[in-house]
């Protein structure tokens, strides 16, 4: 289980919305957004000591109205202050991600070769499923390389529903 990018010492923020989707759990640093977690998604941090509820944090406004307005079919591409803590190997990963268009899905090999890692798929999934900003770095775009729906930490139904509501646009 990872943390957010937050050091032990630092206050975590937190807020909940319910969504389409279910209930999501956002934590922030205060400045930037660290994490964007649905309920029951796999790799989700525990709440720890140094985790203060307040709606009020910084970019929480600014995120739940950008995922409203991807929700109603108004917004294709996030635009939100973000710190996501992770490896240099999953920073590149995740940068990757962020290219992927709005309604199209690339395959965890077309990934990996993007990044310059062509044997590195399954650490390239890896990184995918450790993704802490579902939904903003699109990782529900990633599909196997015969266009199958493999695994999404918040779940398949989600990653299903995520990629018929960017086809409709």
């Amino acid at each position: 289980m990872h943390a957010p990018a937050t050091p032990a010492h630092e206050p975590v923020y937190h807020c909940r919305l319910r969504t389409r989707l279910g209930e999501i759990v956002l934590t922030s640093d205060g400045k930037s957004l660290t994490g964007l977690y649905f309920e029951g998604q796999k790799h989700a941090p525990e709440v720890g000591s140094q985790w203060r509820l307040d709606e009020r944090a910084a970019p929480f406004a600014r995120a739940r109205e950008q995922l409203e307005a991807y929700a109603d079919g108004r917004l294709r591409a996030f635009d939100l202050p973000l710190v996501l803590a992770g490896t240099p190997f999953r920073q590149r990963v995740w940068e990757a991600l962020r290219l992927v268009p709005y309604g199209e899905t690339i395959s965890y090999l077309a990934l990996a070769r993007r990044i310059g890692a062509p044997k590195a798929v399954r650490a390239v999934g890896a990184a995918v499923g450790r993704n802490p900003v579902s939904v903003i770095v699109p990782c529900h775009r990633i599909v196997g390389s015969d266009g199958s729906l493999t695994g999404y930490a918040g779940g398949l139904e989600r990653k299903r529903w995520l990629l018929a509501h960017e086809s409709r646009a």
